[in-house]
């Protein structure tokens, strides 16, 4: 089994990570599928509002590939299909039955489909979202074979859930899962462990090449994963999958149903006991945080607290997270921050005093600390991006949309995630993840 150590990255230890308990029984009385969370996806309307779902009906499809279907993770009536600016289709809401009735699907063993039955079950089903494309990160499609996949069972981003914890009872699916995905590559399936655990679950998978990492974050980007084990070149197609979203495909083909039950971290400075709570995908965070908050003047995340997406507190969780985190939301006026000396405050440099304090837990707000200002070389960048591409010359090109540059430079290798960590560290305040959210969707309508 390899090992790849890491030196470049850098951890944020935050308080209150969610101890290794399991709350059950959580009912819900909402969940909202959200186009959002998907990249490049137009939404063509299905099912109506009033219409009866089940776990598995259709409620909309891609409008630039019907094929590709988004189901309800629960059955109940689609009470509501919100809009925003433009009628902009933000959320289909759904209000949840007592008890959830399932659509069926066909299940059995691996050998019991063809490469085509697999792909247009998980078409029906709306598991093939969960497939991911890079370059790009959107859904794959399903007419392009790729050269690999790719599967990270480890997050090293601040307060993240730790996967062996919450899928250890799942490892039989999940080996079902990679078994079904073998079928639709002739190329490797790469399953990637957190080398510092002991016993893990995930070392055991069968069929596929375990790569262990070591390291601090982003180390558990599947991107990061990507560029250290097999590049993505111009031309290339691989696919990446969230290990929770592999355990729902294996349930699939073992039940018959789609059953989106899972296990997420309730996390963050302003959780009174932060824990992990047994849910359905998609659901409405109330259930969750009710009387577990300590004030009122907080910020909820869907996610985590660097690439995670601001809800309100009835808001939603998103298709792919699988953490809320809850911080303060930092709208204090700070008298004399940028001259105070800094004793209890956090720097990626050696601005303040924090790299004394290694093993500290420290307690984050949303306060940016400035406006935004020059773009400026650093080197801080650099230190953060363990990839083998230039982060300041790439964002720089991705201000200009300079499309030959932005190849040359890398873009085919990197998501917003992979940035996440050089926006945090850069003192220009230059939100990099939007810059390059624009330039892949520029190099999607370019490209593809």
């Amino acid at each position: 089994m390899a090992i790849i150590k890491i030196k470049k990255g850098l951890d944020i230890n935050l308080k209150e990570k969610a101890k290794e308990e399991i709350i059950t029984g959580i009912k819900a009385d909402f969940y909202a599928v959200k186009p959002d969370d998907f990249r490049n996806l137009t939404p063509k309307i299905v099912a109506k509002e009033g219409d009866k779902l089940k776990a598995g009906s259709i409620i909309f499809k891609d409008k630039n590939n019907d094929k590709i279907c988004f189901t309800s993770p629960v059955s109940g009536e689609l009470s509501e299909i919100k809009r925003g600016e433009r009628r902009k289709i933000l959320e289909f809401i759904i209000k949840a039955d007592k008890e959830i009735k399932y659509e069926q699907f066909k299940f059995g063993k691996p050998s019991d489909f063809t490469k085509e039955e697999i792909i247009e079950q998980l078409l029906l089903s709306g598991l093939w979202t969960k497939i991911i494309k890079r370059p790009f990160g959107t859904i794959a499609n399903p007419e392009k074979e790729p050269k690999s996949i790719f599967i990270s069972t480890f997050d090293t981003a601040p307060l993240s859930p730790n996967y062996s914890f919450t899928l250890k009872d799942n490892i039989a699916e999940f080996q079902n899962g990679v078994d079904f995905l073998s079928k639709l590559t002739k190329g490797k399936i790469y399953v990637n462990v957190d080398a510092k655990i002991i016993n893990n679950p995930f070392k055991k998978v069968q069929n596929v090449v375990v790569t262990e990492f070591e390291g601090k974050h982003p180390t558990g980007n599947v991107g990061v994963q990507i560029n250290h084990i097999a590049p993505i070149n111009k031309g290339d197609i691989v696919w990446t999958l969230n290990p929770q979203d592999v355990v729902f495909i294996g349930r699939l083909f073992t039940i018959g149903k789609l059953d989106l039950t899972k296990i997420v971290a309730l996390a963050g400075s302003e959780v009174k006991n932060p824990q992990y709570y047994k849910i359905i995908s998609n659901v409405q965070i109330s259930d969750i945080i009710k009387d577990n908050v300590k004030s009122e003047n907080v910020r909820y995340i869907s996610g985590n607290v660097l690439t995670g997406t601001k809800i309100e507190k009835d808001g939603f969780l998103g298709n792919f997270d699988n953490l809320i985190t809850i911080i303060p939301e930092g709208n204090q006026y700070e008298m004399f921050g940028w001259a105070l000396p800094g004793f209890k405050k956090f720097s990626a440099s050696r601005t303040f005093f924090s790299w004394l304090q290694p093993n500290k837990k420290w307690n984050f707000n949303t306060n940016l600390h400035g406006g935004e200002r020059a773009f400026v070389v650093t080197g801080q960048m650099e230190k953060v991006l363990p990839m083998d591409i230039y982060p300041m010359h790439l964002i720089k090109a991705a201000m200009a949309e300079d499309i030959e540059m932005l190849e040359n430079l890398g873009i085919y290798e990197v998501i917003e995630e992979d940035f996440a960590l050089c926006e945090f560290v850069n003192t220009s305040k230059i939100e990099i993840q939007d810059v390059l959210h624009k330039a892949i969707n520029i190099m999607i309508k370019e490209t593809e």
